[in-house]
């Protein structure tokens, strides 16, 4: 496989690997799309790997090959972003044992967060993830739902300084927290925020993400899904026949319409699962949905 592009020979591997077409199909190649880093004009793939639970697991070499599967896949057709927390446990270890096999860490964009009390432990919790992850500077150090934040934020523009992080985060998972994180981002300006936002979970959209845009704050999606809630609710139901020109899957429909919204940078499902990974992928490529086509997907799952 081509780095960072589908081919149409590619499609017929996965599909006789995985069961599942990527809806790519619109040309030979393309690349993934990508988003800019407001702070910095790097470009940043759309469809990132989110590792909450499913690479908390112990670092047996049958775990660790069947998650390097996946960062493999992740990274052949373009993507680059991992995000993981000392919260998920074993995840940052896990990381970083696939990281000491292999020569792929200067492809990575590794997110991880600090989430402690005090100036003292968070320089000891931040120092211990670069030591779990293998690296010398993380990418996007994130303060998680703003605890002690204007703590960390002093450090983490501190390491910034020594290029021991290049970005800085705050991160949040629940719609209640988001006038608590337009707060932080009015008076830290991070580089990044990471939210929930979805077909199942619109708030961030009222006006967090225009803030964000205007701001010039790149913005990660998680709870793409809402914890499988959005799955449930279709059941075994088709796609619509409308949906056929830019999604072959649910999990695509439901991640198509975060990547269609003009300030969203990344959006990280979580998988350990090489076809679930290589479905999430699919939602990276080809056509999005435009406004019309955004509105007619809230008002389908409304209904559900």
């Amino acid at each position: 496989m081509s780095n960072g592009t589908w081919t149409r020979r590619d499609l017929v591997k996965l599909a006789l690997v995985t069961g599942l077409t990527p809806a790519i199909t619109a040309a030979d190649e393309m690349p993934m799309i990508q988003r800019t880093i407001p702070a910095s004009g790097e470009k940043l793939p759309v469809i990132g790997l989110g590792t909450y639970s499913v690479f908390d697991v112990d670092s047996t070499p049958e775990n660790i090959a069947s998650r390097r599967t996946v960062l493999d896949l992740l990274l052949e057709k373009g993507g680059s972003l991992i995000d993981t927390s000392p919260m998920y446990n074993r995840s940052e270890k896990v990381i970083g044992d696939i990281v000491d096999q292999t020569n792929i860490r200067a492809s990575l964009f590794v997110a991880t967060k600090v989430w402690t009390d005090g100036k003292a432990s968070g320089i000891q919790q931040m120092t211990e993830s670069a030591r779990l992850l293998k690296t010398d500077a993380i990418d996007l150090m994130q303060v998680h739902n703003r605890r002690d934040l204007d703590t960390h934020m002093a450090t983490i523009r501190d390491w910034q300084d020594a290029k021991r992080i290049r970005y800085s985060g705050v991160t949040d998972y629940r719609s209640s927290a988001l006038d608590d994180l337009a707060a932080a981002m009015e008076s830290q300006k991070p580089d990044f925020i990471q939210i929930n936002y979805s077909l199942g979970e619109p708030e961030a959209d009222e006006y967090l993400l225009p803030m964000a845009a205007d701001l010039g704050i790149a913005v990660i999606i998680n709870r793409p899904f809402v914890a499988g809630r959005l799955f449930r609710s279709v059941g075994n139901r088709a796609l619509p026949n409308w949906a056929a020109g830019f999604a072959d899957s649910w999990g695509q429909f439901f991640l198509k319409y975060i990547i269609s919204h003009p300030a969203v940078t990344c959006v990280i499902p979580a998988t350990g699962k090489v076809h679930h990974m290589a479905d999430n992928l699919g939602a990276g490529f080809g056509l999005l949905p435009d406004s019309a086509t955004r509105r007619r997907m809230e008002d389908f799952v409304s209904t559900l």
